[in-house]
C-alpha cells in the first residue's frame, strides 16, 4: 500500500488575515444560556443596575400582567422580550429603568381552571358559592393556584433572560394591593363620584359567569332592517291614538326598548292616514308622526293619501307617500329606538 503524496498546492486559509476570538464554532445556546443568567445572577446584575442608576431620571414601564393560570406561551414570550429590549435600551441611554413584573391572580380563567381541573374533570358539581363557606374555599383554591403558577411563569420569564425585579412582583391578590384597591374605591365614595347605575353585560353561558368585552369575539352577521310604530301614551290630544315610526338594525334589542330618542334640530310631522293598500303597514285612520325631511331616493313607497298636522304650526292638507310604505333603506333622520 502507497502513501498518496503530498500536494504541493498553496494553502490560502494561512493567506487570510481573520481575527483570533474564543468564541466557539458553535454557539451552543442550551448550555451557554443557563451558564450566563446564573452568571447574572451571582453577580447580583438587577441591584448593580440600579445602584449605578439611582441618581438618573426614571424611566417606568406599565406592565399590563399576565394570568397565572399555566405554562407561558409564544406570545408571552414575545409580550416579555419586546418590553425588556425597551427597559435595557432605555437604561443605556441614561435613565433609571426599572421592570417590575406583575401578575393578574383574578378573574374567570384562573376560576376556570379550578372548575376543570378540581370539579368537572373529577364529576364533581361546582361549589354553591351563594354559601360563604364554600365561596370562601373556592377563593382559597384559586389563590393557591395562582400562587403555585406564578412561581412556574417566573422561572420561565427568567429563563427568556429578563431582567427585573422578580423577588418582588406585584400582584392583584396581595393583600396591600386589595386594601388599597378598596382605599382608593372609597375616596371616589366620599367625594360623591361613585354611583349605582345601569349597562349591559355579557355573560357566558357555558361558565356561569359575566365576561369582559375583550373576552368576547364576534361574529359577522347580516341582520334585518325593521321600521316599528310605537304607540304614544297620550289620553286626549292631536298624539291620542298616534305612533313614532322608528328604524333600526338591531331588531333583536326591541325586547329591551325603554325609549325613543329625537333630535332638537329636526321637524316632525303628524300624518293620519286616509287611505292605503290592503297590505300596507299603515292602516286608514291611524297618526303617525315621524320627520318631515325628506326620504331619500332609494325610499319606494306605496300610494297613499294622509292628512299632515304640523308639529310647529296650523292643520294644512298634504298628501304623504311616506306614512305607508316600508322603505328598503335606512333614512337617516328617523328616529331611533334605545
Amino acid at each position: 500500500m502507497t502513501e498518496k503524496p503530498k500536494s504541493d498546492a498553496t494553502d490560502y486559509s494561512k493567506t487570510l488575515y481573520l481575527p483570533q476570538t474564543d468564541f466557539p464554532m458553535r454557539a451552543g445556546l442550551p448550555q451557554r444560556e443557563p451558564e450566563i443568567l446564573a452568571r447574572w445572577n451571582a453577580i447580583g446584575l438587577y441591584d448593580r443596575l440600579r445602584e449605578s442608576a439611582k441618581a438618573r431620571p426614571k424611566f417606568v414601564l406599565h406592565d399590563g400582567p399576565p394570568y397565572a393560570n399555566g405554562n407561558i406561551h409564544i406570545g408571552h414570550a414575545l409580550n416579555k422580550i419586546l418590553k425588556d429590549v425597551v427597559t435595557r435600551s432605555q437604561q443605556m441611554l441614561g435613565h433609571d429603568s426599572n421592570y417590575v413584573p406583575g401578575w393578574d391572580c383574578h378573574g374567570l380563567p384562573i376560576e376556570w381552571k379550578i372548575e376543570e381541573e378540581n370539579y368537572r374533570s373529577k364529576g364533581k358539581p361546582k361549589p354553591d358559592l351563594k354559601d360563604s363557606a364554600a365561596m370562601l374555599a373556592f377563593r382559597k383554591e384559586c389563590r393557591a393556584y395562582a400562587a403555585h403558577w406564578l412561581d412556574v411563569q417566573r422561572e420561565e420569564f427568567k429563563r427568556l433572560g429578563v431582567v427585573g425585579d422578580w423577588d418582588h412582583p406585584y400582584t392583584t391578590m396581595s393583600f396591600p394591593a386589595e386594601a388599597q384597591i378598596a382605599r382608593e374605591l372609597m375616596k371616589f365614595a366620599a367625594n360623591g363620584t361613585l354611583y349605582r347605575g345601569s349597562k349591559p353585560v355579557m355573560w357566558s353561558v357555558v361558565e356561569k359567569t359575566a365576561l369582559a368585552e375583550a373576552e368576547v369575539e364576534y361574529e359577522d352577521y347580516t341582520s334585518d332592517t325593521v321600521w316599528v310604530k310605537f304607540p304614544v301614551n297620550a289620553a286626549h290630544g292631536r298624539l291620542a291614538k298616534a305612533s313614532v315610526v322608528i328604524w333600526t338594525t338591531t331588531p333583536w334589542t326591541l325586547p329591551g326598548n325603554r325609549a325613543i330618542s329625537f333630535s332638537p334640530k329636526i321637524a316632525y310631522g303628524l300624518y293620519k292616514v286616509t287611505d292605503a293598500p290592503a297590505d300596507n303597514c299603515a292602516k286608514p285612520g291611524e297618526a303617525i308622526t315621524s320627520p318631515t325631511t325628506p326620504a331619500p331616493a332609494s325610499f319606494t313607497p306605496r300610494p297613499a293619501t294622509a292628512a299632515r298636522t304640523s308639529m310647529h304650526g296650523s292643520p294644512t292638507r298634504a298628501t304623504s307617500k311616506r306614512a305607508a310604505s316600508i322603505p328598503r333603506s335606512p333614512t337617516p333622520s328617523m328616529p331611533t329606538a334605545r
